[in-house]
């Protein structure tokens, strides 16, 4: 039995989020629909397909983060969800703390530590 789970989260820009993803070596798309249950797709914002057919979404909330859309369950067997999800937050805020720094001081060289 297949869930979509939604749970919030603290990303906003989607831009970020999708740099974030091909960055990490995956290859996130704009849009779409998630298959759910019983055919309760959700729609989302930004998608990424990972191993075995999973995906991962995200969609626009009504306070404009961008919550996590997936089957959590189906997801969990066969990857690492947990460090996934935590290098995608890390990678994010470091580089969307590099485009803010970027734009508040321009022409100043930004690096960001491994």
């Amino acid at each position: 039995m297949s869930h979509l789970t939604i749970l919030p989260t603290v990303l906003r820009d989607a831009d970020c989020l999708m740099a974030t993803l091909e960055a990490l070596g995956l290859e996130p798309r704009r849009g779409g629909r998630l298959p759910g249950f019983s055919g309760a797709d959700e729609a989302v914002d930004v998608q990424v397909r990972l191993s075995r057919g999973t995906a991962l979404g995200w969609k626009r909330q009504a306070d404009g983060s961008l919550a996590l859309v997936a089957d959590l369950q189906r997801i969990s067997r066969g990857q690492r969800l947990q460090d996934l999800l935590g290098r995608i937050t890390r990678d994010y805020a470091a580089r969307l703390a590099v485009q803010q720094a970027t734009a508040s001081f321009p022409g100043a060289v930004v690096e960001v530590g491994a």
